[in-house]
């Protein structure tokens, strides 16, 4: 089984049920080779929207997405210090870089984001950092 870090996008991105993303967001998280990794840094870019405004089905998508989450990122003091030390050195936005951080404390192999290829957390060499967009 590979451990897998999904970025908050392909949440967001399968709840629009419609698009080719959608389609490859969704193909991923039901992929059985994978056991997923998050954190509260997810939880935190998608739910609250979905509850406030009272998307039911999406906010129980994200629900049912975290129940199966095998690897929950802790110590979340070290993952903003080790999310700086990653900001620096890459150049990476602030939250690119905690969720970076997040997925390799968890010792994830692999980082999966919509994130066009194009962006500074491709420049990140050690964990394999994929874009649904190829």
């Amino acid at each position: 089984m590979k451990i897998t870090y999904i970025d908050s996008g392909i949440l967001l991105s399968a709840t629009d049920g419609v698009s080719r993303i959608a389609e490859k967001s969704l193909e991923i998280l039901g992929d059985l080779n994978r056991e997923f990794a998050s954190s509260e840094f997810v939880k935190l870019e998608v739910m609250p929207k979905a509850v406030y405004n009272k998307q039911t089905e999406e906010s129980q998508f994200y629900e049912e997405f975290f129940s199966d989450v095998i690897y929950w990122v802790n110590n979340l003091e070290q993952i903003v210090q080790d999310a700086n030390s990653i900001a620096c050195k890459y150049g990476l936005a602030a939250m690119d870089a905690l969720h970076i951080a997040a997925a390799l404390s968890v010792d994830a192999e692999e980082f999966v984001t919509t994130e066009k290829p194009t962006k500074p957390m491709f420049r990140v060499t050690s964990i394999q950092v994929i874009s649904i967009f190829g």
